[in-house]
C-alpha cells in the first residue's frame, strides 16, 4: 500500500505493520483468512497506528516493543468498519466490495468480532499497564457512538453538540488514543501525554467532520464509496445539521428527512438545500478550528522532523479530498 509523504519519517514502521497485519490474519480457517486478505487490499491510510509511531518516536523505544500495540490498533479499526458496514448496509469501501455483500452479515459480524480478538491477543501481555484498559475504554466508546449513531436516524430534531458528542465517541476518541498511547511508550511526562491525546482528539474531530463535508461534496470516485451514503442511511451530519437550522427551506428539508425515503430525487433535493446555505463553508471552518487546536496542543518539547510530521498531518486532513 502506497503510504502518503507526511508519514516518510515512520514509512519503515508502516510497513512492518502491514507485514505483521498479513501474518496476524491468518487462520487455519480458510474463509477467515480470505475476509483478512480482503480487508487489507482494500488498504487504508492507517492514520492511527502512523500517529502512534510517531508520538512514540521522541523516546526512540525499539520497534519490536511498540509493534504489536500498533498492529492492535489498526485491527480495531478494522474491525470497527467491518461492523460500520453491517450497520448501514453499505456496499463500498475504499472501491472494494464491503465483507457483508461478499460474505454476507453474518460472517461479517464474526470477522470483525475475530478481529477484535487477535488485537486483544497481541497486547495481553501488557495487560499489567494502561494499554489495554485504554483500548478497551476505547472500543466501549466507538460502540457507544454507534449506539447514539443508530438511535438518532432520520432525527432532524439533532443538535451539533448531539453530532459532536457522536463523532469524537466514534472517531476522535480512537485518535486520541492512538496517540496516547505513542506518548506512553515514549516516556513522556503526564502533561506531556495530555497534551498529544487533545492534538488526536483534535485531529481526530476535524478529520471526520471532513469526511461528512466530502459525503455532500465529493464524487464516489473520489471517497470510494457512494457519495451521500450517509444520507441515505439517515445519518445526519455537520452539514445537514446546520442547513436544518438555518436554511430558509428547513421545513421542507424536515419533512424530506423524516419520510425516510431516499430516492435519487430526494436525494437531489436535498443536496440543493444543503448548498443553497453556507454549510460547507460553515463546516470546514470548524474544521479550520479543532485543526488549530491540534497545533497549539502540541507540547513544546516534540521538535524536530517529528513535530513537523504531526502538522504536516493536520493539514492533511484540512485539505483532502478523499
Amino acid at each position: 500500500m502506497k503510504q502518503h509523504a507526511i508519514f516518510d519519517l515512520v514509512r519503515d514502521e508502516l510497513i512492518a505493520v502491514e507485514n505483521e497485519l498479513a501474518s496476524v490474519i491468518r487462520s487455519q480457517v480458510d474463509l477467515v483468512t480470505d475476509i483478512g486478505s480482503h480487508l487489507l487490499r482494500a488498504g487504508g491510510k492507517r492514520l492511527r497506528p502512523a500517529l502512534y509511531f510517531l508520538c512514540a518516536k521522541s523516546g526512540r523505544p525499539a520497534l519490536a516493543t511498540i509493534l504489536p500495540v500498533a498492529v492492535a490498533i489498526e485491527l480495531i479499526h478494522m474491525a470497527t468498519l467491518v461492523h460500520d458496514d453491517v450497520i448501514d448496509d453499505a456496499t463500498t469501501r475504499r472501491g472494494l466490495p464491503t465483507a457483508n455483500v461478499r460474505w454476507g452479515n453474518h460472517v461479517a459480524v464474526l470477522s470483525g468480532d475475530y478481529l477484535f480478538a487477535k488485537a486483544f491477543s497481541l497486547v495481553a501481555g501488557d495487560a499489567g499497564s494502561p494499554t489495554l484498559k485504554l483500548l478497551t475504554e476505547t472500543i466501549c466508546a466507538v460502540c457507544e457512538g454507534e449506539i447514539i449513531q443508530i438511535r438518532d436516524i432520520f432525527n432532524p430534531e439533532q443538535s451539533e453538540a448531539n453530532y459532536l458528542e457522536r463523532i469524537a465517541k466514534k472517531t476522535a476518541g480512537f485518535i486520541a488514543t492512538s496517540c496516547e498511547l505513542g506518548a506512553n511508550c515514549a516516556g513522556l511526562a503526564a502533561g506531556e501525554i495530555r497534551a498529544l491525546h487533545q492534538y488526536g482528539y483534535a485531529v481526530g474531530m476535524a478529520f471526520q467532520i471532513t469526511d461528512d463535508i466530502l459525503d455532500v461534496t465529493a464524487s464516489s470516485e473520489q471517497i470510494g464509496k457512494p457519495a451521500g451514503n450517509d444520507l441515505r442511511q439517515g445519518v445526519l451530519t455537520m452539514p445537514v445539521i446546520y442547513a436544518l437550522h438555518h436554511s430558509k427551506r428547513s421545513a421542507e428539508l424536515k419533512q424530506l428527512i423524516l419520510t425516510r425515503d431516499m430516492t435519487d430525487a430526494a436525494l437531489k433535493q436535498i443536496m440543493a438545500i444543503i448548498h443553497e446555505t453556507d454549510a460547507v463553508e460553515y463546516s470546514y471552518r470548524r474544521v479550520s478550528e479543532y485543526l488549530e487546536e491540534a497545533r497549539d496542543s502540541l507540547p513544546s518539547s516534540i521538535t524536530g522532523g517529528i513535530r513537523e510530521s504531526l502538522l504536516e498531518v493536520a493539514d492533511f486532513v484540512g485539505l483532502r479530498k478523499y
